[in-house]
């Protein structure tokens, strides 16, 4: 029920576009400030590494693995695609464009943020981000979506017109005499 009205309701899609609206600018104002802030997730990631230690762990264990032996050692990239990330993020869900897909990037960030020992506003906003994902296309009806969506679901359906099998011959099948 409460699925059925964040995806079809009109009072929900107002919501919805607020909400959007709000996620959007914290991450495109985060990812705008790392861009030209000289952003380096080095220290961030030694502090996660360092919190994964002690009686209480803030991080898991395996969590501290893969970021000492994988994004510590790929820092570069990961100074590029974190700030880059929560730009385009933050534009998708401000414009309305691929937004679920916007949404559930930022969820992976936020996720990946929780993993890491930063609770900060991570956790309220992966909540919103639930709705935005759950709403499905009644999230981005207010924004580009309502244009860019049937538009390129009609790039798939085009190719699949294209592909689709010869029309069965009229008549159908029909028993012919002697077969059993």
């Amino acid at each position: 029920m409460f699925n059925n009205w964040l995806r079809n309701n009109k009072v929900a899609m107002w919501l919805l576009t607020v909400v959007r609206i709000y996620l959007g600018y914290t991450w495109i104002k985060g990812g705008i400030e790392k861009l030209t802030g000289g952003f380096d997730a080095g220290g961030f990631l030694q502090g996660a590494i360092a919190k994964a230690s002690g009686d209480h762990p803030a991080v898991q264990g395996w969590w501290a693995t893969f970021l000492e032996h994988g994004a510590l050692p790929g820092v570069k990239l990961f100074n590029v695609v974190i700030p880059l990330g929560e730009t385009l993020v933050g534009l998708g869900l401000i414009l309305g464009t691929f937004t679920t897909f916007a949404a559930l990037m930022g969820m992976v960030m936020n996720f990946a943020f929780l993993f890491s020992g930063t609770v900060s506003t991570n956790a309220q906003m992966v909540v919103l981000e639930i709705f935005i994902v759950v709403a499905a296309a009644n999230a981005g009806r207010i924004g580009l979506d309502h244009w860019v969506m049937p538009y390129v679901r009609s790039l798939f359906h085009k190719k699949d017109q294209d592909h689709a099998p010869a029309p069965a011959p009229k008549g159908g099948m029909t028993k012919t005499k002697g077969a059993a």
